[in-house]
């Protein structure tokens, strides 16, 4: 009989949520090597919990059973709480009565999902795999929104260091990350880390003469700084915003703004307070799109908040290395970005709060050569594919896994860092 695995995460595919994506890639990986992986999630959509998925499916050989009541979205804390309460209960009667579990794999989806997994392994008494995608409490401690020593905040550590001490295997997706896990609880003889893979392909760059998208919006002739993804609290973009205002009278550079979440209104803020013409806000773009949306850009913009090193991972990077442009990072040093940046010669940093800097960068960018940047596109391409890839990382993640239940991730351990 082949060996079963039960993956529980709150989102997954078809949800367009990152965490679910990354953890059908691996579940697909598993059912391709002859594992029997069920999937335990939400019926309900992660930020639109009015959109439902089927109840039970099968997709690319994994058994997917989706729970109602399990997410009511993310409009205040307390749908959140809620929606995390009903689907850590739902999955802890899951875990225990789902017939012949190996092993149980789960993430940060929600958040301390792994208490729920620590009740069940204290019955079933079979391996876990904590897949640490972010942090919490220290995200909502350095976001200011609970403080440092307040019960809440002793309450949840003592949560994690519990879930942390009963993982029979900790990945985490960076170095950072991984020293704040291991400044947790001491883990580092069963932890690995693996960056979490992009789902482009770095495949031959679109030029902009092909490139429709391009055209639909207006951008021939133009040089396009783009953020395209999340505008969040945790990814600041004060300083990118300031240094649009240097290039308001340069017709030929235009600030694109792709996307959604809590910052975009202070995007088009910022655009209506200074008529800013040069600037211009989308929505997030359907996926079958990403292509042509990520290729319009000539630069593209990654940021990290100061004070996120090592709590979420700047998977952004990725999409703009898989089209084949040059990268302009927003953020601190050291961090993940900033450590392909001092070691790969495909983009600039700037701190944040450095307007000067970034106009600097933005200008030097814009006057570069098409080879040049053709050059430093080539660069990120080939870190992506000799390092970074889906192949190699979600292989390398699953090889992990299969180490675990078999008793042999210690050697593997070992090895990695021998």
């Amino acid at each position: 009989m082949s060996k079963s695995i039960l993956i529980l995460s709150q989102v997954y595919v078809p949800d367009p949520a990152s965490v679910g994506q990354h953890m059908h890639d691996a579940a697909a990986e598993l059912a391709r090597r002859g594992w029997n992986v069920q999937v335990v999630t939400s019926r309900a959509g992660y930020d639109d919990p009015t959109r439902k998925y089927e109840p039970r499916e099968e997709r690319d050989g994994v058994h997917i059973r989706r729970l109602p009541f399990s997410s009511f979205g993310k409009k205040n804390i307390l749908l959140r709480i809620l929606g995390t309460a009903s689907f850590a209960l739902q999955a802890i009667f899951a875990g225990l009565f789902t017939r012949n579990v190996h092993a149980i794999l789960f993430s940060t989806s929600p958040p301390l999902i792994g208490a729920a997994v620590t009740i069940v392994r204290m019955f079933r008494r079979v391996p876990t795999v904590y897949w640490a995608m972010d942090l919490n409490p220290d995200q909502l401690i350095a976001l200011g929104k609970i403080k440092e020593g307040d019960l809440i905040t002793r309450l949840l550590e003592s949560i994690n260091k519990t879930i942390l001490h009963n993982s029979t295997r900790v990945i985490a997706l960076d170095r950072f990350m991984a020293a704040r896990l291991e400044a947790r609880a001491p883990v580092a003889d069963r932890m690995s880390i693996i960056p979490p893979w992009p789902h482009e392909k770095a495949d031959a760059p679109l030029s902009h003469d092909e490139n429709h998208w391009r055209k639909k919006h207006e951008l021939d002739g133009k040089f396009v700084i783009m953020y395209s993804g999340n505008h969040s609290p945790s990814n600041p973009l004060d300083t990118l915003l300031e240094a649009t205002r240097a290039f308001k009278d340069d017709d030929r550079i235009r600030f694109l703004f792709v996307g959604g979440g809590l910052g975009k209104k202070d995007v088009e803020a910022f655009i209506k307070k200074h008529g800013a013409k040069n600037v211009i806000s989308l929505p997030y773009q359907p996926i079958e799109t990403l292509r042509y949306s990520l290729s319009a850009g000539d630069v593209h913009v990654v940021s990290l908040g100061d004070d996120m090193v090592g709590i979420i991972h700047p998977c952004k990077v990725y999409g703009s290395m898989a089209v084949g442009r040059p990268v302009l990072f927003f953020g601190p040093r050291p961090s993940h970005v900033s450590d392909l940046l001092d070691n790969h010669d495909f983009g600039k940093h700037v701190s944040h709060g450095d307007v000067d800097a970034a106009v600097n960068a933005i200008r030097n960018l814009a006057d570069a050569s098409e080879q040049r940047l053709a050059d430093m596109g080539a660069e990120a391409q080939r870190v992506l594919r000799n390092s970074l890839s889906q192949d190699i990382l979600c292989a390398k993640m699953i090889d992990d896994v299969e180490a675990t239940v078999s008793g042999k991730a210690a050697e593997r351990t070992e090895a990695a860092t021998a």
